[in-house]
């Protein structure tokens, strides 16, 4: 049976749904790679909310899906931007996603690690932000989980140069009960992250940030590098002093820097890896073995996926990952907090489901077919 596809300028297209998908099992533990799969949150469908109010979320539904990435090996990257940090989700929201998370992973001994920002805030001064900063730090910690020090957009309003980065990151990392992971995400996310690290110029931030790392021997457990640069990642990582982890943000080019090269690789912290989770977890597994070559024909087919799913507005890959969530059953409906279920298209959402289906990522393919056509036939698509 087939099914037809809208194309980005109206046509319509054939496409054969595959009928069984890529058979993925739990299996043994990570061994050659730390991968953290950043993950969504699953809104309440029925709660009365609008666009602007404090987020209503499904916590079992929420729950059910990190219980599942852990069951495949992975560790959780909690409240990062793919949980809508700054996009829906407020810090309450946030704080308590932190503490629940948290909780589920000592019960089931899955791996967890927390953002860590500053948007309680819009603006305000060095000293408020870092306040700010202090207050989630102490949730995290209280939680019990490890602390991802997320860039902040009062911290790249508010800084005069990089003395400020410095001051505000240094005071953080010596409060720091655990070693944290520092997160530099540029502005093909965040367009408020313009000049990170008091410069717009990278070389010049990529000095101040590893000035950071540098002067706090023993506080940073690793980079996380989110510039869809893989050259300056690999730079980057080259320059790291011994036992920093260099965790990959790159859902563009992630195969060949977890792969890496005969002078290191990279460990892994990705939104991709929210819907690619067992897939992902099977490839790294396989590379455990030493097996790169098997690894990347497990791993390089799901590129295309995820540079569509990353596409300019790239902050909006968010909507593609929740709808492939919803397509393969982890949730029974395709609502996203702050209605951000719009903010794609519909010949998108198409092409997410055509690319995904392709790689066998829906355990149930009929299930997801039967939903790709209601929510064809809500935008009036005939089949």
């Amino acid at each position: 049976m087939t099914i037809r596809l809208p194309d980005a300028d109206g046509a319509l297209r054939t496409y054969e749904p595959r009928t069984e998908p890529l058979t993925l099992t739990p299996g043994t533990p990570l061994t050659s790679r730390t991968v953290f799969s950043a993950a969504h949150v699953v809104a309440d469908p029925f709660a009365d909310t609008t666009p602007d109010s404090p987020a209503a979320v499904d916590w079992d539904a929420t729950l059910a899906f990190r219980r599942h990435l852990w069951s495949h090996g992975l560790g959780v990257a909690e409240a990062m931007d793919t949980a809508q940090r700054g996009m829906g989700l407020d810090w309450a929201g946030a704080a308590e996603l932190i503490r629940r998370s948290a909780a589920e992973a000592r019960a089931v001994g899955g791996r967890i690690a927390c953002g860590v920002g500053t948007d309680q805030l819009t603006g305000g001064t060095l000293a408020g932000i870092r306040a700010a900063y202090e207050e989630q730090l102490a949730v995290v910690e209280e939680a019990g989980a490890q602390a991802v020090l997320m860039a902040s957009r009062a911290l790249a309003s508010a800084a005069r140069g990089p003395e400020d980065y410095l001051e505000v990151y240094g005071d953080l990392l010596r409060q720091a009960t655990e070693p944290v992971v520092l997160h530099w995400l540029g502005p093909v996310f965040d367009p408020a992250l313009e000049g990170y690290w008091g410069s717009s110029d990278l070389d010049a931030a990529t000095e101040t940030f590893l000035e950071v790392v540098a002067a706090h021997p023993g506080k940073v457990d690793g980079i996380k590098v989110s510039l869809l640069d893989a050259g300056r990642e690999v730079g980057l990582r080259r320059r790291l002093p011994r036992g920093v982890r260099c965790y990959t943000g790159d859902d563009f080019d992630y195969p060949e820097l977890i792969a890496g090269d005969e002078q290191g690789f990279s460990h892994a912290l990705l939104g991709v890896f929210d819907p690619l989770g067992p897939l992902a977890a099977e490839a790294v597994r396989v590379l455990d073995t030493g097996d790169t070559a098997g690894f990347r024909a497990l791993l390089d087919p799901t590129v295309a996926l995820s540079r569509h799913l990353f596409q300019a507005p790239t902050r909006f890959y968010k909507t593609g990952v929740v709808f492939l969530a919803w397509l393969a059953g982890h949730q029974s409906h395709f609502t996203m907090v702050g209605g951000l279920q719009s903010a794609r298209s519909l010949p998108h959402l198409a092409r997410a489901y055509e690319l995904a289906d392709g790689l066998g990522l829906f355990p149930d393919p009929k299930q997801a077919e039967e939903r790709m056509r209601n929510l064809l036939s809500l935008y009036g698509v005939n089949q």
